[in-house]
């Protein structure tokens, strides 16, 4: 029984994933969820009593993945680069892939404060993580909060950089991070 609940738990998130990218986190509804799905309403709202905590499922899962990819890209062991550049290349390409909407974090966090705690949670992890294996603190700083600015640039789709600009800015902070 409780593999089945996992099941669903599974495919609820993955639809949501579907709908959200489809018709933007902003407008995601738990009826076109259920369907997508293929559950009732009910098993929804079993799993995730409101909007607020399915979107907070998605972002923890969305973190889960991004882990793993920073663990792969960090055991392949690409080239021999720093564990501060395996993580800025990754975050430049997913800051690339997705551009999400503010309205749905902002409707998540007035429905529930503690949406944000996985996202504190896991960049302070990430941060700490950095600074056990980066010898020079400047440099994770300087990389570190130049990155989340392309987040938060990415995220409130105010992203002022030119292709040109956002590759130099790149490039740079690989410089950077040796």
């Amino acid at each position: 029984m409780k593999a089945r609940r996992a099941n669903s738990r599974d495919k609820i998130l993955a639809a949501a994933a579907d709908v959200a990218r489809e018709t933007g986190p902003g407008s995601l509804s738990l009826d076109a969820v259920a369907s997508r799905a293929g559950v009732s309403k009910g098993g929804l709202l079993y799993n995730f009593p409101t909007k607020a905590k399915l979107m907070q499922a998605l972002v923890e899962d969305y973190l889960r993945a991004f882990e793993q990819a920073l663990e792969s890209a960090r055991t392949a062991g690409v080239g021999g680069e720093s564990p501060l550049a395996t993580y800025i290349k990754l975050s430049a390409e997913h800051a690339e892939e997705s551009k999400p909407s503010a309205s749905w974090i902002f409707s998540a966090i007035a429905e529930d404060p503690d949406f944000l705690t996985p996202i504190k949670s896991f960049r302070r992890q990430v941060f700490e993580r950095l600074k056990g294996e980066t010898p020079d603190l400047k440099a994770l700083l300087v990389c570190y909060l130049a990155i989340e600015g392309l987040r938060s640039m990415n995220l409130f789709d105010s992203d002022v950089l030119s292709v040109d600009e956002r590759r130099l800015l790149i490039s740079s902070l690989l410089e950077i991070a040796g």
